[in-house]
């Protein structure tokens, strides 16, 4: 049976501006996809730490991807109903963008010259379809996301000799992936930050 250690709480980017007012979504979905990138680089961090092996820069890249795709998938989730269908698109496109640039930049600095956006925006929009097709009551990732979303991080780990891939992504890092997404809707969405005033851009 496997042994899976608890993990610390992930610290958030700041959420908070120094100057009152509202925040346009451009604004709000550069804190949101700031901190994404930081929460799944932690849990990659956390995982080698408990001894998970990632290999190669290219199989990192995968890995993260996944861990990039499924958190964007619980803000979609966790901002249902707090902003219009509109607001909501725009927002998570701001968001897929500015994660799609750091994504970019990051693999410029690690494997030189080359087209990364596009492959990660791809999988991106892959993995809406798919775990559009899952229920997730209350907006809450139900058993059978989870499950998704950990097969998917164990088929990107699939060419180093990992154990209990699956396990501890359900059991430990994709609970504190919702706790952290779920904290950050709250800072930058729910409250905190004033919505602007009627006919001007949120």
């Amino acid at each position: 049976m496997a042994i899976i250690s608890t993990r610390p709480t992930v610290a958030l980017v700041k959420t908070r501006w120094r100057k009152k007012g509202a925040r346009t979504l451009a604004e709000r979905a550069g804190v949101i996809g700031a901190n994404l990138w930081k929460l799944s680089l932690e849990i990659f961090k956390h995982m080698e730490k408990e001894g998970f092996r990632f290999g190669s820069d290219r199989l990192v890249t995968g890995v993260l991807t996944e861990f990039i795709a499924f958190v964007v998938q619980l803000v979609d989730r966790a901002v249902y109903g707090r902003l219009s269908d509109a607001e909501r698109a725009m927002l998570i496109r701001e968001v897929a963008g500015h994660l799609a640039i750091t994504m970019e930049n990051n693999q410029r600095d690690l494997l030189g010259p080359g087209e990364y956006r596009k492959p990660f925006i791809e999988v991106l929009n892959a993995r809406f379809g798919e775990y559009a097709e899952i229920a997730c009551p209350g907006g809450e990732p139900s058993f059978a996301c989870l499950r998704f979303f950990a097969s998917k991080v164990a088929d990107a780990m699939a060419d180093g000799d990992n154990k209990w891939v699956v396990e501890q992504m359900m059991d430990i890092e994709a609970p504190e992936m919702v706790r952290a997404v779920a904290k950050l809707i709250e800072q930058t969405v729910a409250t905190g930050i004033p919505s602007p005033p009627p006919g001007q851009p949120g």
